[in-house]
């Protein structure tokens, strides 16, 4: 049994993590730390945890924290998580966080990306990208796992066979994804109400998304190559999921069944991905509410070009999930340990 606390617990991703970890059998959370609930019992913000996880929302404190606690989940806006890890690191917890401040190898992009200077590019020699399937056997051999974002780990799960295996002209990525209003946090903001949200859908950040970033970053390093790409993000009128639908021209003659068999051998032994078979296709309900990701290809013969479909639930393996997952490796545990309810179909 691990210790945990929770920084930003109250968050949409913050509270899958909650929730996660109240049904794993290693897991005991002993501090949530949230600046907006202090005093208040994790229950009262969020009643579906009554008589299951009723701890008491608390203020940050390190020392607490670093005493308490083995490992801590991070989930705090992006900016925020570089300015307390630095000492959580220190007292020598393991940390997994689900902001953006430690998912990149090189700070000069972080701080194009992101705006704003990185106060402790050291530790990013220090961290590891937790995309658990491309990065499983580096994971454990780091204390501090920069959690990857939903749109990312949708598209480059989706694309890294084909680059892997140099079936695609990598100049000619293209990313159409769609997310669910969990994706913009819980924050008050007039966009994401209901009514400014459901019966539409919208394009946002066109060509200026920070996950544009670290897809590149993490295909550029399977391709040997820079890669640079296309990506739009969509809002959909959804709570959750991500839907990636992903285009690159074949750069060789490549049949569909020679696509999906490559799929197959690239992902051999991963839990948490069902690759569909030729004909087929994932959909949001297919994986909501778990940890599985869906893909599925299509090869378009006239236009010599291949069609690749992303799915997964945003909260889940798109930031908590691939959390809990990330720990499992650092811990020492079964991958799938606490991660394999079924998806909720309805």
């Amino acid at each position: 049994m691990i210790n945990i606390g929770i920084l930003g617990g109250t968050g949409y991703a913050g509270i899958e993590v909650v929730r996660l970890l109240t049904m794993h059998p290693e897991a005991n959370i002993v501090r949530i730390v949230s600046q907006s609930f202090e005093g208040k019992k994790i229950s009262e913000v969020y009643p579906n945890l009554k008589g299951i996880c009723d701890i008491e929302c608390s203020k940050l404190d390190i020392d607490d924290i670093a005493e308490s606690c083995e490992l801590v989940f991070t989930a705090l806006p992006h900016g925020a998580s570089k300015e307390v890890i630095p000492s959580l690191y220190e007292k020598g917890l393991k940390i997994i966080d689900l902001s953006g401040d430690f998912r990149y190898n090189d700070k000069d992009v972080y701080e194009k990306w992101y705006g704003m200077p990185h106060d402790c590019p050291e530790l990013l020699e220090k961290s590891v990208y937790g995309l658990c399937e491309l990065h499983r056997d580096e994971i454990p051999n780091y204390s501090l796992i920069g959690n990857p974002g939903c749109y990312t780990t949708c598209s480059i799960l989706a694309l890294a066979p084909l680059v892997k295996n140099n079936m695609i002209d990598n100049k000619s990525i293209i990313i159409d994804a769609k997310s669910g209003v969990t994706g913009a946090g819980r924050g008050l903001n007039l966009p994401n109400l209901f009514c400014e949200c459901t019966e539409t859908m919208k394009a946002y950040k066109v060509a200026t998304h920070r996950h544009t970033s670290e897809i590149e970053q993490e295909l550029s390093l399977i391709a040997g190559e820079d890669i640079m790409l296309s990506f739009t993000p969509h809002l959909a009128p959804m709570k959750r999921g991500i839907f990636a639908t992903c285009y690159a021209n074949l750069s060789k003659p490549v049949t569909q069944d020679e696509v999906i068999s490559a799929f197959k051998k690239f992902y051999d032994g991963d839990k948490f991905i069902r690759v569909y078979e030729s004909g087929t296709l994932p959909e949001i309900k297919h994986i909501a509410g778990s940890n599985y990701v869906g893909l599925g290809a299509v090869v378009d013969e006239r236009l010599n070009r291949v069609v690749v479909v992303s799915c997964i639930d945003n909260l889940i393996k798109g930031a908590a999930g691939q959390a809990v997952q990330n720990m499992n490796l650092i811990c020492g545990f079964d991958e799938d340990l606490g991660l394999k309810n079924t998806p909720m179909y309805l």
